[in-house]
């Protein structure tokens, strides 16, 4: 498979500099004397990496949040899905050439330009499935059906144990199925998080609004909880206002950064299925995942530089835009690669083209890089995992050997 990265030039000399840096040096010398001592260990400790993998449930249209501009097929597929070029009004971000980021992710751009994101285009996961359910069953177990323990878990059941401390926390109401299995985890969700948002309570005061008793009582009683209930009816349900994923990671982001705390954890955020009027609910949907990266880098703080985030989602959309301004289940897409050890300023992708010729069954972004490569990947380099637990961790998945040059090194 070949492979192109298409650089941010800061990145590309950032990238060069890192043989030399302290940090690295250190924790050199850190896995050549631990290397006798765990059968795991390759790298530095892994206890002190972190790894946290975001779900994105419904399907995220990987080339409306990472853009390829340059691709002469794009603008016809997507009409008035397609942005701007980069330097113009409301344009998608620079990402060195032929693919631009959308305007909503100017805090993964921020990254980008540092050398700490890595966008893999074109990716999939090994199933061909456009069922959501199916599709995000087969993504979080890891093999080609459903399992009753995730990849996830049974990665964490190989990484080398610390004595009275779990190694893996979700953060929410339930644990995923990406979390689920033998290895013990921790559950956290904020005290508040299962109360009534302002959000239900902008639905309530609309319903009862126009009711002479109940309206009134109603509006009362929100204000007593704290609410503004002239603020609530402006809003409208208007998920733009959501900062519970934002909340989830900034906390998660504290509990990873705790020196006997969690070094890998699980989040989910929803919104990506955009059959209708994508534009503004990509815009709201891609904006909260942005609010949520940042705060969970702020919350980790030093940790950040130890840290790999993975968002994925569990296919992409159709390359054409439907009669409704939005696209429908498709096949490959984008997964994101953040944090302070990823090896980023590029886009890695063996793009295929969008020439009616080139799509997966004349409708869809043809997969070329398969995720479960992108996830070995990570948990070979960053994790310092055996390759040969590979097997374990992502059953059948030999055809699927790790992406190298992911994680800094």
């Amino acid at each position: 498979m070949m492979m192109r990265d298409w650089l941010c030039p800061d990145a590309a000399q950032a990238a060069r500099g890192l043989r030399l840096s302290r940090r690295h040096a250190l924790l050199g010398l850190t896995a050549a004397f631990t290397l006798g001592r765990s059968a795991m260990a390759l790298a530095a400790p892994a206890t002190e990496q972190r790894l946290v993998v975001v779900l994105m449930r419904g399907a995220l249209d990987g080339m409306s949040a990472v853009q390829p501009y340059g691709d002469p097929g794009f603008v016809a597929l997507r009409g008035p899905l397609a942005l701007p070029e980069p330097g113009e009004a409301g344009g998608v971000l620079d990402l060195g050439g032929k693919f631009g980021l959308h305007p909503a992710l100017p805090g993964i751009h921020g990254m980008y330009g540092r050398g700490e994101a890595l966008l893999v285009h074109a990716v999939a996961g090994h199933y061909r499935s456009r069922s959501h359910f199916e599709a995000q069953d087969y993504l979080e177990s890891g093999a080609d059906q459903r399992l009753d323990s995730g990849w996830l878990n049974r990665a964490v059941s190989v990484m080398p144990s610390r004595p009275g401390r779990d190694l893996a926390l979700s953060v929410g109401l339930s644990a995923p199925l990406l979390l689920r299995g033998s290895a013990t985890v921790q559950a956290w969700a904020p005290d508040h998080f299962a109360q009534p948002s302002a959000d239900l309570y902008q639905r309530l005061l609309a319903i009862s609004l126009r009711d002479p008793v109940i309206g009134p009582a109603m509006a009362e009683g929100i204000k007593q909880r704290g609410f503004d209930a002239g603020a609530l009816q402006g809003q409208a349900g208007d998920p733009a206002h959501d900062r519970s994923f934002e909340a989830l990671c900034g906390s998660a982001g504290h509990l990873l950064a705790q020196p006997g705390g969690p070094r890998v954890a699980a989040l989910e955020i929803g919104g990506w299925d955009t059959h209708a009027a994508q534009v503004k609910r990509l815009q709201t949907a891609l904006g909260q995942l942005d609010a949520g990266l940042v705060a969970l880098q702020a919350g980790l703080g030093a940790a950040w530089a130890n840290t790999v985030v993975l968002a994925v989602t569990e296919f992409g959309r159709t390359a054409r835009i439907n009669g409704t301004n939005g696209t429908d289940h498709g096949t490959a897409g984008v997964s994101f690669l953040v944090g302070g050890a990823v090896a980023g300023g590029r886009v890695r992708t063996d793009w295929p083209g969008l020439a009616s010729s080139a799509l997966f069954e004349n409708r869809d972004l043809a997969p070329t890089t398969d995720l479960r490569s992108v996830i070995k990947g990570v948990l070979v380099d960053h994790l310092g995992l055996r390759a040969a637990s590979m097997n374990v961790i992502l059953p059948g998945s030999q055809d699927a050997p790790p992406l190298s040059n992911l994680v800094r090194t």
